[in-house]
């Protein structure tokens, strides 16, 4: 049946039984695709019937319809005219993962981050009203956990404050990625949510079994011509129609690797993920220091924290999709002595900016940040890159930041910010397998060399896993006669002072990182030598102030060329030609 829908007004004519085989249909094909591709599973098999109601009562995109999270929308992407196109899921040119405004003008935002949809609805209803625009309504979807972030509780206070035409579909399905903790979990399985939304001025509908396509339609029907805000409360199971989902006990297949459908096995190991070292070395520090308390936004599993949990289980704090919660509690449990560990993927830590600035650096918090996902993550898409964290927090007085280039730096450098007790630190990897160790030729001073090499041509300085392509490109360049000097300063932030002594010998300094070539290590490096005189040229190699499409971290990398072989191009005609390009620039389409 599923070829037959090709808008979601389709939907209408079906018969219930009819729309029992279509919601088949639609979980075989989440199962099959995302299996293959990798994705968020869970969350689509368990809002199939809700999804479909959704789309037989409102006329999206007439009705916007607002996904808050906006990996609950596989479905609707199936059911607006793209189920054919799910075979590309997440793949270079192919379907995001998330909404996408560039897919579909059903999809309003593209909201991969959590708990932001009741603004946008609120700011939406609000320019329809005083548009004199009554003929359509705002729906936002919340689910997954969302209802724990802060900016969805001043959403939801503008909106009862305003009676906002707002219809607000709640999909309880108790988790987020693990199970919703906090006290809203607690009292929306209670006896009465319809008491406390009420005290916010918004009206109530349900609890409905989110899976009755009927029952969610009436209760839908019901909100839609209701003259102020209201809460359709579906309640759901994450995974629903999936066996291997339903069975899973630490997320419900939340999100998958590529794996065998039938089994749920991975396709393939993929080595040792930067994030396991991390959480294996946490939990020997933990039996060593019974100051360490680990701090998650409810992503204890994905960041790493499940073996510090099993081991120390008083020791994980858990808030609930709220970083900015996070992070300044984390500023408290040390100014009360702990050493609190917040464990956060680097694009979220945009979300507590303000946090990190004034609740932890300017009451010299000693808080260790780890910063999971940094750089490119690909597949995952613009919203995920963590491309913005060494430009925000070279920003911040007193901040130091380690960006490991393998799993024994990692280790070390966890240690390293442990031990610091007069300010914060961050400790920054990307996404994937860590690969094997890169050992240095020799160390001094902080700085570790890589490849030493007696002609003083370009001194490249890697920025953390971008080590490996720099020691290619001076391979490169080496075959080429130029000499290159290859050193990792491990702590990219405050700049070694060092390398204003060592600058000077060289024609050409480079610096290569995965972050934004603005306000990044290149950045500050050049700041750095310029103040201390030394003319020595830079060449800042990074991310381009752009929001990069989805795609394999390699493919996104070679985009933005950081890549070994047009680093060793660019930086060959460098040293072959000094005089054609300024004292300090951002290379070339890279800057």
């Amino acid at each position: 049946m599923l070829p037959s829908i090709r808008r979601p007004s389709d939907l209408r004519r079906l018969t219930v039984a009819e729309l029992d085989g279509l919601a088949a249909e639609i979980r075989a094909l989440l199962v099959a695709e995302v299996s293959r591709t990798g994705g968020h599973l869970g969350p689509g098999l368990g809002v199939v019937e809700l999804t479909l109601a959704l789309h037989r009562v409102f006329d999206s995109p007439a009705d916007r319809i607002l996904w808050d999270t906006g990996h609950q929308a596989y479905v609707h992407k199936a059911l607006t005219g793209r189920w054919s196109e799910f075979g590309g899921l997440r793949a270079r040119g192919g379907l995001s993962g998330y909404p996408s405004r560039a897919e579909s003008p059903h999809d309003v935002i593209e909201n991969s981050h959590a708990s932001t949809a009741l603004s946008y609805a609120y700011g939406m209803a609000t320019a329809d009203r005083l548009r004199g625009v009554g003929d359509r309504r705002v729906v936002a979807v919340v689910g997954d956990g969302a209802l724990t972030g802060g900016m969805a509780w001043e959403a939801l206070n503008s909106i009862g404050g305003d009676g906002s035409r707002v219809v607000i579909v709640l999909n309880d399905n108790g988790r987020s990625y693990s199970p919703t903790i906090g006290g809203l979990a607690r009292h929306l399985a209670g006896a009465e949510p319809h008491t406390f939304f009420a005290t916010l001025g918004i009206g109530y509908v349900g609890p409905v079994d989110g899976h009755d396509v009927v029952a969610v339609q009436r209760a839908l029907l019901q909100a839609r011509d209701a003259d102020g805000p209201v809460v359709v409360h579906c309640l759901t199971s994450k995974g629903r129609g999936h066996a291997l989902a339903e069975n899973d006990e630490v997320d419900r297949f939340h999100a998958v690797r590529p794996m065998d459908p039938a089994t749920g096995v991975p396709l393939s190991s993929g080595g040792r993920s930067w994030t396991s070292v991390f959480g294996d070395e946490l939990v020997e520090l933990g039996a060593q220091r019974p100051d360490i308390v680990a701090v998650t936004a409810a992503m204890r599993d994905p960041t790493g924290l499940s073996a510090f949990a099993a081991r120390f289980p008083d020791r994980v704090l858990d808030v609930g999709i709220a970083e900015q919660n996070a992070v300044t509690a984390a500023a408290g449990l040390a100014m009360a002595g702990m050493r609190p560990v917040v464990a956060i993927y680097s694009t979220f830590l945009n979300r507590a900016f303000d946090q990190v600035l004034l609740d932890v650096a300017l009451h010299s918090c000693p808080v260790v940040l780890v910063l999971d996902r940094a750089g490119v993550t690909g597949d995952d898409g613009p919203s995920h890159n963590g491309m913005c964290d060494l430009s925000l927090l070279n920003t911040v007085p007193a901040m130091r930041v380690a960006a490991p280039r393998d799993a024994a730096t990692l280790r070390e450098a966890l240690r390293s910010a442990l031990r610091v007790t007069d300010g914060p630190c961050a400790v920054r990897f990307p996404k994937g397998t860590v690969g094997p160790d890169l050992p240095a030729a020799f160390s001094y001073a902080g700085l570790d060399v890589l490849r030493p090499d007696p002609r003083d041509d370009v001194l490249l300085l890697s920025v953390g896993p971008m080590a490996r392509t720099c020691l290619d490109a001076a391979d490169r360049l080496a075959a080429r006669g130029i000499g290159v000097t290859v050193v990792d300063p491990g702590w990219v932030r405050p700049v070694n002072p060092l390398l204003r002594v060592m600058a000077p010998r060289f024609q050409v300094v480079a610096s290569v990182e995965d972050n934004l070539a603005a306000g990044g290590f290149g950045s500050a490096l050049a700041d750095d030598l310029r103040d201390a005189g030394v003319r020595t040229p830079v060449a800042v190699f990074g991310l381009p102030r752009r929001f990069l499409a989805h795609g394999r971290r390699d493919e996104v990398l070679a985009d933005c060329g950081l890549t070994a072989e047009a680093i060793a191009a660019d930086l060959g005609r460098r040293v072959a030609a000094p005089e054609r390009w300024r004292a300090v620039e951002p290379s070339g389409s890279v800057g």
